[in-house]
């Protein structure tokens, strides 16, 4: 089997709440996704999906995603898609760096290796756990008021877990955990992320502010020596994120003891072989996992699915459902929330079909 043509097509996701917003005045309303298509010579077609948050979150981009591609696909023309560890050796051998520009082809080539062997990814991840995975909901920073107000609809909709959006003023972001920490339930889970956004004096206020909450600590500030700082003057459960993007960063984290918790990003690591690697390490250590992406509709939403569900349910501390999140709907078949989880498709591959009429006409083709 080889490759005979990669296509892009690009797709904006509104947000049904009309706007995200997250640390240091951040915010996005629109998102832009990039869904691949990998062609094959035996009529095998594969897909996959990168929607970076905007290009103030990570070094990612969504036109990025596209111009790193039409550098790249012409490199991988004649290939195996089947063969997936030697793709991504090649990759990384044509494109120094950018994994979420490989991330895409990463996808659809396990796309169509779940295809040719009539099995969906979960199982060639390892084999399905249980029937559903946890979701968590994130809240978009508001007040303190806004925000814990949006506490008794999401668990309407079934969430137990809340990822409250801070990283703003110390004293504004001590409000809010105090005011949503007030609206939980027993069995809810909170996890304040700054996503990087405080100084180490602010995140060091915080974390004293709140010490009394039952609340989760996540990527308070922007290096991996300045949240360890912060990790080592609080009892409270930390997250790491952001500095999450490699097995060797998993390994030096662990070593430190600098989380109890890492989030782990597809398109982050390069797609879901890289992502696969981490995830079992951190099996192997007893470090437990929210597995997601940066963004995405119906394909990145299948991925995270199958990547979770593939991972034993003491370790999955949650995953998430994108595509609830936006009013566009990009594939038939990915996974739809219930009652607050998610399951992967038991269909060969991801398990979702394209709606050609919403993707509309290819932005790149290369054969």
């Amino acid at each position: 089997m080889k490759i005979t043509r990669i296509k892009a097509y690009s797709v904006e996701l509104p947000l049904k709440e009309g706007n995200y917003a997250w640390s240091g005045g951040k915010s996005v309303s629109v998102f832009d996704s990039t869904i691949v298509e990998v062609e094959t010579d035996s009529g095998i077609t594969g897909y996959g999906e990168a929607c970076p948050l905007g290009p103030a979150y990570l070094p990612a981009y969504a036109g990025g995603v596209r111009a790193g591609l039409l550098e790249l696909a012409p490199h991988l023309i004649g290939q195996d898609p089947t063969h997936i560890a030697p793709l991504n050796r090649l990759m990384d051998a044509a494109m120094k760096g950018h994994p979420y520009v490989k991330s895409p082809i990463d996808i659809a080539c396990w796309d169509i290796l779940g295809k040719v062997t009539g099995r969906p990814i979960v199982d060639l991840l390892g084999g399905r756990f249980g029937a559903d995975v946890v979701l968590y909901r994130a809240i978009s920073q508001q007040s303190p008021e806004e925000m814990a107000d949006k506490v008794a609809g999401y668990r309407a909709q079934g969430y137990r877990r809340f990822q409250l959006k801070v990283g703003g003023s110390a004293d504004v972001d001590i409000r809010r955990i105090h005011a949503v920490a007030a609206k939980l339930q027993d069995g809810d889970r909170l996890v304040a992320d700054a996503n990087t956004g405080w100084l180490m004096h602010d995140a060091m206020r915080v974390v004293r502010g709140v010490a009394d909450v039952d609340v989760y600590i996540e990527q308070p500030c922007f290096s991996y020596e300045e949240c360890l700082s912060i990790r080592r003057h609080t009892h409270l459960p930390f997250v790491l994120d952001e500095v999450i993007d490699s097995v060797d960063a998993v390994l030096r984290a662990s070593n430190n003891r600098a989380m109890d918790i890492v989030n782990l990003k597809i398109s982050k690591v390069g797609g879901l072989t890289k992502a696969k690697l981490i995830r079992d390490l951190c099996i192997s250590l007893g470090i437990a996992m929210t597995l997601e992406d940066t963004w995405g509709g119906d394909f990145t939403t299948a991925a995270i699915a199958h990547l979770a569900q593939s991972t034993p349910p003491e370790l999955l501390f949650s995953t998430t459902d994108f595509n609830s999140y936006v009013t566009v709907s990009t594939g038939e078949g990915a996974p739809q929330r219930r009652d607050g989880r998610m399951a992967a498709s038991s269909a060969p591959g991801l398990g979702v079909t394209p709606r050609f009429e919403v993707l509309g006409k290819p932005v790149l083709d290369v054969d």
